[in-house]
């Protein structure tokens, strides 16, 4: 480190920009609102009615998802840079981790884009006409469900081994770290359930999920009085 820096950007820095890029983060709008209002699930033909009949919110929705996963990336970005003093091998895992989930999501958004584009294209339907058109709606609606469901598996390994570096982070609190790890395994179980105990009920896993709150909150609140650990102390690591 130099000048108080890891290659340019303080821990200040690096706090900042990732509290920002979680406090600017639009998908639970996306998520919890416009795709509901959208989505009806097991009827597909009223969900082609409404998007249909709202394509600009659609549009609105697929940008946000969009925003979303890029700034995934920012945070990914960030975080590495906050969390490399503690152990650089294990911040560079972390964000590759994340980084993957937002590629993984990033590829399945596309099942959005061309669900717009069939939608909005006169063409696709008198084409495939209105029973084959609907299926192929529903099965890229649940693909990108599968996509964003299997990348959020990687999320959460990356929570758990952010949650780990801060919990040994000496400007950091530990009990943001293990916030971080039981939200990360939250996600895991979650996006598992379907698969290893569907017919368990894991709705409570839901407030596990604050643990990304309180790390936004963190940041924001108190990231920019992280003083530099000693360069000695980060060649070490």
């Amino acid at each position: 480190m130099e000048n108080g820096s890891t290659n340019g950007l303080t821990l200040r820095a690096a706090a900042l920009i990732a509290g920002l890029a979680y406090l600017l983060d639009p998908v639970s709008y996306a998520e919890f609102t416009l795709y509901p209002k959208l989505v009806v699930s097991g009827n597909v033909e009223q969900t082609v009615a409404n998007i249909a009949a709202h394509h600009g919110t659609f549009l609105m929705m697929l940008f946000f998802y969009f925003i979303n996963f890029c700034e995934d990336i920012v945070v990914a970005w960030a975080l590495y840079y906050l969390l490399a003093p503690v152990n650089r091998a294990v911040s560079a895992l972390a964000a590759l981790f994340q980084l993957v989930y937002a590629g993984i999501a990033l590829v399945g958004l596309l099942n959005l884009a061309t669900i717009f584009h069939m939608l909005t294209i006169p063409e696709y339907a008198a084409t495939f006409g209105t029973r084959a058109l609907h299926a192929d709606v529903n099965l890229l609606l649940h693909t990108f469900r599968t996509y964003y469901s299997l990348g959020l598996i990687l999320f959460g390994i990356h929570l758990i081994l952010i949650g780990a570096l801060i919990a040994r982070a000496k400007y950091m609190p530990w009990w943001l770290g293990a916030a971080l790890v039981i939200d990360g395994a939250g996600w895991i179980v979650t996006e598992l359930q379907p698969y290893l105990f569907p017919n368990v009920n894991v709705d409570w896993l839901f407030y596990t999920f604050f643990g990304e709150l309180l790390l936004m909150l963190w940041l924001l609140i108190a990231g920019w009085r992280i003083k530099q650990p000693h360069p000695a102390l980060a060649a070490a690591r």
